[in-house]
C-alpha cells in the first residue's frame, strides 16, 4: 500500500519512492504526476522508468523529458512505460492522437499535466502531487483511485 502523504528529502528519496510505486504498478494503469514546473514530476518518471529496468537487469536508458516529443515509450520490461507531457497540448483531443487509449491498453501512462486531459483523463487512476519544499526536498500527496 502507497503513502498518502510523503517528504522526500533529496533524489534519492524520490527514487525509493518511485520504485515502491513501479511495483504497484500494472497493465493498464495510469499515474498523473501533478504539480508546476520543477516540482519533480519529470524526475521521478526518470527514478521510475530506470528502476524498472535496472530491477529486471536491463541497462538503464538515458529518459529525457518529454515536453518537445509529447511522448516517449519504454518497451523494457514489459508491460511499457507511456510517459506522456501534455503541458504543450492545445486541446485534451491530441491526447488521443499521442496514442493514450494506446498505452493503457498495452501498458502504463505516466502523465505530467494530466488535467490538460479533460474528460480524457481516466477516472481510474493514481495521481502523485508534488509540491517544492526547500531545496531539492518535496511534499508529495498520494491520492490512489485505481
Amino acid at each position: 500500500m502507497l503513502p498518502e502523504a510523503v517528504d522526500l528529502p533529496d533524489l534519492a528519496a524520490t527514487g525509493r519512492l518511485a520504485r515502491q510505486v513501479a511495483a504497484s504498478l500494472r497493465r493498464g494503469d495510469a499515474v498523473g504526476l501533478i504539480g508546476s514546473i520543477g516540482a519533480g514530476k519529470t524526475a521521478f518518471a526518470r527514478a521510475l522508468i530506470q528502476g524498472r529496468q535496472k530491477d529486471a537487469g536491463l541497462r538503464p536508458e538515458t529518459v529525457p523529458s518529454p515536453t518537445f516529443t509529447l511522448v516517449q515509450v519504454y518497451e523494457q520490461p514489459a508491460p511499457p512505460v507511456w510517459h506522456f507531457d501534455c503541458y504543450r497540448l492545445a486541446a485534451p483531443e491530441e491526447a488521443v492522437e499521442l496514442g493514450l487509449e494506446q498505452a493503457l491498453g498495452e501498458g502504463v501512462a505516466l502523465v505530467e499535466w494530466p488535467e490538460r486531459l479533460g474528460g480524457f483523463l481516466p477516472g481510474r487512476r493514481l495521481d502523485i502531487a508534488f509540491e517544492i519544499a526547500c531545496g531539492d526536498a518535496r511534499r508529495v500527496r498520494i491520492e490512489d483511485r485505481r
